[in-house]
């Protein structure tokens, strides 16, 4: 009988309290030192690589890894250095399970990037395109996602992407990168439509510029205005200050002559 409650016990802890333990010690808070190591890490990884010292660089984020495997951040930096080197594989690897750690567009992005370098260009494409699923208001995603389509001979889709980075950003590079498609495959039509497109948008900067300029002299003009009203007042200040200054030695010689005419009158009354 004891062995069976014995046996009852242990299966009791292993199929609730032991879970529960075991979650609890995964979860539990870094200590102080295991902070400021972590922070002596990133800060020579990105100090070295800063400095160009990819070496060291590779070193402190290895020693990062070591200690939390699962640090996705430390993969993207990694492969992010590794790319830097034309460590291709191994960036893509490292991108790849700082994907897998966390759905981050960027490390989609980067990914995309090195498949574009590499000459994979489908593969670009669909790692921009999955990018852009998780995040699509940035306008460096389509335009990298227009350059592996156009490698891809896909023009259409090219333009179409430049188009909804143009939305996002309304840059003159942009229109131009567009201008620069429909150069190659000679559409007349399209080009004097791009063409004037992009003479209205460097008039519409043009008239942006313009009217910042004005509102800083403008500023500028009120500053100086009001600087002067400083003055005068302070001029003022000093004028009455001066004025009342005489009033009061003119009014001290009366007062003196007035002492003596009494100090005259005792000496005679005496």
């Amino acid at each position: 009988m004891l062995g069976i409650a014995l046996i009852l016990i242990l299966a009791i802890y292993v199929t609730f309290l032991y879970p529960i333990f075991r979650r609890q010690t995964a979860d539990a808070p870094h200590t102080a030192r295991y902070d400021m190591q972590m922070k002596k890490l990133w800060n020579a990884a990105q100090t070295s690589m800063r400095d160009h010292k990819p070496l060291r660089a590779e070193k402190a984020l290895l020693a990062i890894l070591k200690f939390d495997e699962k640090n996705a951040a430390a993969y993207n930096r990694l492969g992010i250095l590794y790319a830097k080197e034309q460590k291709y594989d191994e960036a893509i690897e490292c991108f790849e399970i700082a994907q897998s750690l966390d759905n981050n567009p960027s490390s989609l992005h980067n990914v995309g990037l090195i498949y574009l370098e590499t000459g994979a260009y489908e593969k670009a494409a669909m790692a921009f395109e999955q990018a852009i699923d998780l995040e699509s208001d940035v306008p460096a995603r389509f335009i990298a996602l227009a350059k592996a389509r156009e490698r891809l001979g896909q023009t259409r889709g090219a333009v179409e992407a430049l188009e909804r980075a143009f939305a996002l950003d309304h840059s003159t590079n942009t229109l131009r990168q567009i201008l620069s498609i429909y150069e190659s495959t000679g559409d007349a039509e399209a080009l004097a439509d791009t063409t004037a497109r992009i003479e209205a948008q460097i008039a519409e900067e043009s008239m942006l510029k313009a009217s910042q300029s004005r509102r800083t002299r403008t500023s500028n003009t009120r500053r100086a205005i009001a600087r002067p009203t400083t003055r005068v007042s302070s001029g003022r200040s000093t004028r009455a200050a001066a004025s009342s200054a005489r009033t009061v030695s003119a009014r001290a010689p009366k007062a003196l002559s007035a002492g003596a005419t009494k100090s005259t009158t005792r000496r005679k009354h005496i």
